[in-house]
C-alpha cells in the first residue's frame, strides 16, 4: 500500500485570489461600471488598471478576460461579469495557460521589438476563444518607442483583440495611450473591509487570531490585500494555532503602541531619563529603534488629525485604549507642539536610517525631543518677557551711559576763497575759472568725494580714506587732513592724483598736524555702537538677555531699513494701458 502524496502547500495570497467580481474587495465603483458595460454590450477595446501594489490590478485583468471569453457550463454563454469558472476558457485563464490570453511583464520586456511581436500577432484571430486578449503588467516600464509603436494598433485594433494594462505609476503612461483606454483606479482597501477579509480567510484556514492582531496586520498592509494576506499567512505560522497581537508585533518588529504612547508622554513631559529607559526596554524586547520613531511620528500625525477632525479617532485599527489616550492628547496639546514634534521626528527618521548605530541615533533624537518639549511657544515667551521687569544693566539707563546719535556729520571747514592759477602761473580767464568752479561744484562736501571713490571701486583707497583721514578743512578742489597712525605716508599724493584723473581738475590735498575730528570709520562704528546700546536698553531685549545670558545681539535692523528693503523687494505696479479700441 502506497501513501497518497499530500498536495503542495499554496500560499494564502494565491489560494484566496479573487476569481469573480463578487470576490473583489473594496472596488465597488469599478465593478458596477464594468457590469453596466457588459450588459449594454459596450466593452471597451482597451482597459488600464492603476493603483498601489496588491489592490488586484492583474487579478482584475484576468477576471475581465474570463468574463469576455466565458461560454458558461453548457458552452452557449456570452460575455458576462459573472464568469462560471468551470468552462475550459475560465479554467485555462485562471491557471495562466490560455493560448489566446497572453500576459507580458513590461518590466522585463520594455523594447519596441517586444511590442512588434504583439502587433504582428493581432492580425490573426483567436485560436479557440471569443477574444484574443493581451494583458501587459507594469505598462509604464515600456520605452517611448514601444509606446509609439503600440499607438496605431491600440486606436484601431481588430474586433477580436482587447488590451488590458496594469500599472502602479499612471503618470508615466503617455497621455496618448491613456486617451485610448478606459481607465479604472483601484482604491486602497479600507481598514474595516480589510479586517473582515482577513477574519474570513483565517476562519477558512481554521486559525485562531486575535482581533488586535488583525488590526496590526491591517495597519502594516497599508491598503494592500496581497500584503495583508501574506502577513496573515506568516502570522498563522508564527502563532502555531492561536496568534496574539504580541506575536504579530514581534514578527513585524513593531513596538507596543501602548508603550509608544507612554514614551510620547515622557517626551512631552521633558523627562529624558524615563524616555531613554523606556526606549531601551522596547529595544531589549526586540523593537526596532526606527520602528519606534516611525510609530511616534504616526501617532503625532494621528493626534494632529484628531485635533482638527475628532471623527478620525474612530479608526478600527486603533484599540479603544489608544483612541481614548489619543483624544486626550489632542485636547491637551497645542497644534504648535504637535507640528514641531512632527518636523523633528521626520529629521530623526532620516538620521536613524543613515546612522551606523540606529539605537544611538534614536537615543540622541529622544534627548533632543525631550529638551525641546518643555520650551515655551513664541507667544508664551513674548508674554513671559513682557511680564518680566527689566533688569538694570551696567552702563544702561541709570548707569550713567549717554545715548549717542545714530550718526554724526563729517567735519567740514567753511569754504575759503582762492584764486586758481593756470599752467603758466598767470590768472586764468574769467570763463575758465567759472568752468572749473562749476565742475568742482559737483562735490560740495567731503561725502561726495568718498562716494566718488566708491563709484570708481577703488577699494584700497576707500578703506585708507575711511580709516586714515581726520578731516580738518574741505572745499571743492581743496582738502586738508591729519593722517591717523595707520594711514600710508603717500595717502595725500595718491588721493590728489586719483581725484584729478577722475574729475579732470587739479585738487590740492595737504596734510596738517592739528586735526582732532573722528574718521569716517570711527563715526560709523560709533553710530552702530549707539544703535546697539539703544537696543540693549529696550526692556524686552533686557528680559530676553536675562532669560538667556549667553545671547548676543548680532544684527540690528531699524524700521526705516526694513521699510526700504520691503520697498526694494516689492514688485513694481503695472498701470493699465488705455486701449483706444476697447470702448468700441
Amino acid at each position: 500500500m502506497t501513501d497518497t502524496p499530500s498536495p503542495a502547500y499554496q500560499v494564502l495570497a494565491r489560494k484566496y485570489r479573487p476569481e469573480t467580481f463578487a470576490d473583489l474587495v473594496g472596488q465597488d465603483a469599478m465593478v458596477r461600471t464594468l457590469k453596466n458595460a457588459f450588459e449594454a454590450d459596450r466593452i471597451a477595446q482597451a482597459f488600464v488598471m492603476t493603483g498601489i501594489r496588491g489592490t488586484g490590478k492583474t487579478t482584475t485583468a484576468r477576471i475581465i478576460a474570463k468574463g469576455m471569453n466565458c461560454i458558461g457550463p453548457d458552452g452557449g454563454g456570452g460575455p458576462t461579469t459573472e464568469p462560471c469558472g468551470q468552462c475550459e476558457h475560465c479554467v485555462a485563464i485562471m491557471e495562466g495557460r490560455h493560448v489566446d490570453v497572453m500576459e507580458m511583464d513590461a518590466a522585463s520586456r520594455t523594447g519596441v521589438n517586444d511590442i512588434r511581436e504583439i502587433i504582428d500577432s493581432v492580425r490573426y484571430r483567436a485560436a479557440s476563444a471569443r477574444y484574443k486578449i493581451y494583458i501587459i503588467d507594469e505598462v509604464h516600464m515600456l520605452s517611448t518607442s514601444a509606446f509609439n509603436a503600440l499607438l496605431k494598433t491600440l486606436e484601431e485594433p481588430p474586433e477580436h483583440v482587447k488590451f488590458i494594462f496594469a500599472t502602479t505609476e499612471i503618470r508615466k503612461v503617455p497621455v496618448t495611450v491613456l486617451s485610448r483606454c478606459q481607465r479604472f483606479d483601484l482604491r486602497r482597501i479600507e481598514p474595516e473591509e480589510m479586517i473582515a477579509l482577513m477574519r474570513k480567510i483565517a476562519s477558512a484556514e481554521g486559525a485562531e487570531i486575535a482581533e488586535d492582531a488583525l488590526a496590526l496586520i491591517t495597519r502594516a498592509a497599508e491598503g494592500s490585500a496581497r500584503d495583508a494576506t501574506s502577513l496573515l499567512d506568516q502570522a498563522i505560522s508564527h502563532g502555531a494555532g492561536e496568534t496574539t497581537a504580541e506575536q504579530v508585533r514581534a514578527m513585524l518588529g513593531l513596538a507596543d503602541r501602548g508603550r509608544v504612547l507612554d514614551l510620547m508622554d515622557m517626551i512631552l513631559r521633558g523627562d529624558a531619563a524615563a524616555a531613554l529607559t523606556e526606549l531601551s526596554g522596547q529595544y531589549a524586547e526586540g523593537a526596532d529603534p526606527l520602528a519606534v520613531l516611525r510609530d511616534l511620528a504616526e501617532i503625532t500625525h494621528w493626534v494632529s488629525v484628531v485635533k482638527i477632525t475628532p471623527d478620525a479617532a474612530e479608526d478600527p485599527t486603533v484599540s479603544p485604549d489608544e483612541r481614548s489616550r489619543g483624544s486626550q492628547m489632542a485636547e491637551a496639546l497645542p497644534m504648535r507642539v504637535l507640528t514641531r514634534m512632527w518636523q523633528m521626528l521626520l529629521k530623526a527618521l532620516e538620521e536613524v536610517s543613515a546612522a551606523p548605530n540606529a539605537m544611538m541615533a534614536a537615543e540622541m533624537a529622544i534627548i533632543r525631543l525631550t529638551h525641546v518639549a518643555d520650551l515655551p511657544t513664541p507667544e508664551e515667551l513674548v508674554r513671559k518677557l513682557q511680564d518680566t521687569p527689566p533688569q538694570p544693566m551696567p552702563g544702561g539707563p541709570g548707569g550713567g551711559r549717554a545715548m549717542q546719535p545714530a550718526g554724526a556729520p563729517v567735519a567740514q571747514a567753511a569754504p575759503v576763497s582762492a584764486t586758481p592759477r593756470n599752467g603758466a602761473g598767470n590768472a586764468p580767464t574769467a570763463a575758465l575759472a567759472q568752468d572749473i568752479e562749476q565742475a568742482l561744484a559737483r562735490y560740495p562736501t567731503f561725502e561726495h568725494v568718498v562716494e566718488l571713490i566708491r563709484a570708481h571701486r577703488d577699494v584700497k583707497l576707500l578703506v585708507e580714506v575711511e580709516n586714515g583721514v581726520r578731516l580738518v578743512a574741505y572745499q571743492p578742489g581743496r582738502i586738508e587732513f591729519t593722517p591717523t597712525e595707520q594711514a600710508p605716508t603717500d595717502l595725500a599724493q595718491r588721493l590728489g592724483s586719483r581725484l584729478q584723473s577722475w574729475t579732470g581738475n587739479r585738487w590740492a590735498v595737504s596734510v596738517v598736524s592739528d586735526g582732532k575730528a573722528p574718521t569716517i570709520a570711527e563715526i560709523r562704528d560709533a553710530a552702530e555702537l549707539a544703535l546697539k546700546q539703544e537696543a540693549e536698553a529696550h526692556p524686552l531685549v533686557q528680559a530676553v538677555l536675562a532669560q538667556f545670558p549667553k545671547a548676543r545681539i548680532t544684527n540690528i535692523e531699524t524700521p526705516e531699513q526694513r521699510a526700504a528693503q520691503v520697498e526694494t523687494e516689492a514688485l513694481p505696479e503695472v498701470e493699465d494701458e488705455w486701449d483706444p479700441f476697447e470702448d468700441g
